[in-house]
């Protein structure tokens, strides 16, 4: 089901004639959302303002765009021009909604896969929480070093105020341009024209980006480590000619796809939704093969793979401007 919707909603240019059928939910989405944006501006609702500067990295749509590796340039970016950053989170699938700390030891099924990884390649204080406010309140008590908070998602969580947003876009662009369920859209286009700024994972889409400050991220692949012995690495080509399994379980698993092709790999493609769970059933691909994997799905998987398989770790590379641009709206603070 989620793979057809996602056809419907970036593949296709006119609604199919099954979706109509969702067209109540679409317009109770519409209004049960906009509603709770206005109570909020018109102050009905209150925000919780922290005691330092919020950056919010969000999407527009629905599902992954690459918010991921951007958090962690912006966090490596930060700490190199003196700050000392914190990674705020909803989390996925964990066990409550209460604030709680992670770590690299934490139990992916306990606050969620991208968090997880977020602790262990930044290495700075990260907390989960549904209310994100009271997650950075408890990781600020927590680490009072803390001068600036990264919040991974939440640019519709309205109760956490902020001093930027960065709103992120991957190849897929804003699909269909309907709302959920409909199309991929949370919030209707027009909610660019108020944040800060466009980050495109891949090249610039000159539509959305129109009088806007836009960058493109590039995602640049290291080198393969094992999954079972991260300090193992693999070349791409002790890689070639092996009966080869890729796996990807992310917003866009075709993006993955590509990036093996276009290091001149040859395997069989098992794409999953976003955030699968994965049991070992799922890695079983037969006593020869070699399976390939992203960072994100490599923390649900470790214990489970019966065999050999390796991780493609990838780094954000932007332009440092940005920085210098979130720099200025924390003088403004």
């Amino acid at each position: 089901m989620t793979f057809w919707l996602q056809r419907q909603w970036y593949q296709q240019r006119r609604l199919a004639p099954a979706l109509w059928l969702l067209l109540p939910l679409h317009a109770l989405f519409v209004a049960v959302s906009g509603l709770r944006r206005g109570l909020y501006r018109l102050g009905v609702l209150l925000s919780v303002r922290l005691p330092v500067p919020v950056v919010v990295i969000g999407n527009l749509v629905a599902g992954g765009a690459g918010k991921t590796p951007l958090v962690l340039w912006l966090a490596g970016e930060l700490q190199r021009r003196g700050y000392r950053p914190g990674i705020l989170s909803r989390g996925y699938g964990g066990a409550d909604g209460r604030p709680q700390p992670v770590d690299a030891a934490t139990s992916p099924a306990q606050a969620g896969d991208e968090p997880v990884l977020l602790a262990r390649r930044s290495g700075v204080p990260l907390w989960v929480g549904r209310d994100r406010a009271a997650a950075g309140q408890a990781l600020l008590a927590a680490h009072p070093e803390v001068n600036v908070l990264i919040c991974d998602d939440g640019l519709q969580h309205y109760r956490l105020a902020r001093d930027a947003e960065i709103v992120v876009f991957d190849r897929r662009g804003a699909g269909n341009g309907w709302r959920l369920p409909l199309g991929p859209l949370r919030e209707p286009l027009a909610r660019l024209r108020s944040v800060d700024v466009l980050v495109f994972n891949g090249e610039v889409e000159a539509v959305l980006a129109a009088g806007r400050r836009a960058f493109a991220m590039r995602l640049q692949p290291g080198d393969f480590y094992r999954l079972d012995d991260p300090v193992r690495t693999c070349t791409v080509v002790a890689l070639q000619g092996k009966a080869l399994h890729a796996l990807a379980g992310i917003g866009e698993p075709q993006r993955f796809f590509d990036t093996l092709r276009q290091l001149g790999l040859e395997f069989t493609p098992h794409p999953f939704a976003d955030h699968h769970a994965y049991t070992a059933a799922d890695l079983d691909f037969g006593p020869q093969a070699v399976l390939l994997m992203t960072e994100k799905d490599a923390v649900k998987c470790a214990g489970l793979c019966p065999g050999e398989a390796w991780v493609l770790p990838v780094t954000a590379e932007l332009p440092p401007t940005l920085a210098d641009l979130l720099l200025e709206k924390f003088d403004g603070r």
